[in-house]
């Protein structure tokens, strides 16, 4: 069983996700393989200095996140570019492990952290999608206070994703993360026994 797991920004994907885990859940996270397809000698990494050169590159052969982020930020051609190259690699990756996590034993649940799930065409692939939800006002103040940022530059990374309220529509379950750790854990462990897990 294949569930897909998103949701905004600051929203505590990673708090779910590792609740999921602590009770059985195999994880797949897509940024994770997003940092891995861009190690040296991959395939996407080749295909990113070819579309944008070796400035893209450190001395040691590792990709220079910042100088790569400096080219396609504000620039949707070439973000387009470079998510055309990343997409299908990261997707790949993941599969080839969901697929041996569901060999190695069918019943389990695998849970697919993608942030842009939707964005990306991807939710009808999965069994279920939850999506971690929090209020928009929640998700700005959270994340003002994780990454140092002002009211300003935070909407502005938020509007980058589609609106959580629409997420919230979309989700086969909703869990809501707003309130207390123990507020969240009682409803993935009702998501977790509606899915006869137990």
């Amino acid at each position: 069983m294949k569930f897909g797991l998103t949701g905004g920004i600051a929203c505590g994907k990673s708090t779910v996700s590792a609740m999921l885990v602590e009770r059985g859940a195999k994880l797949v996270d897509a940024d994770q393989f997003a940092r891995e397809v861009v190690l040296p000698g991959e395939a996407a990494l080749h295909a990113i200095v070819a579309a944008f050169g070796q400035a893209i590159l450190n001395d040691d052969g590792t990709l220079n996140r910042s100088e790569l982020g400096s080219l396609v930020f504000g620039n949707a051609e070439r973000l387009k570019q470079l998510e055309d190259i990343l997409h299908p690699a990261i997707r790949t990756r993941m599969w080839e492990r969901m697929n041996a996590y569901e060999q190695d034993n069918p019943s389990q649940l695998i849970i697919a952290d993608i942030p842009l799930l939707y964005e990306t065409g991807q939710a009808s692939l999965y069994d279920g999608i939850i999506v971690v939800y929090v209020p928009r006002a929640v998700q700005i103040q959270r994340l003002m206070t994780r990454n140092s940022m002002t009211t300003e530059q935070a909407e502005t990374r938020i509007a980058l994703q589609m609106d959580i309220e629409e997420k919230k529509r979309l989700a086969d379950y909703v869990i809501d993360n707003s309130g207390t750790l123990e507020q969240t854990s009682v409803q993935v462990e009702r998501f977790w026994r509606e899915q006869g897990l137990v």
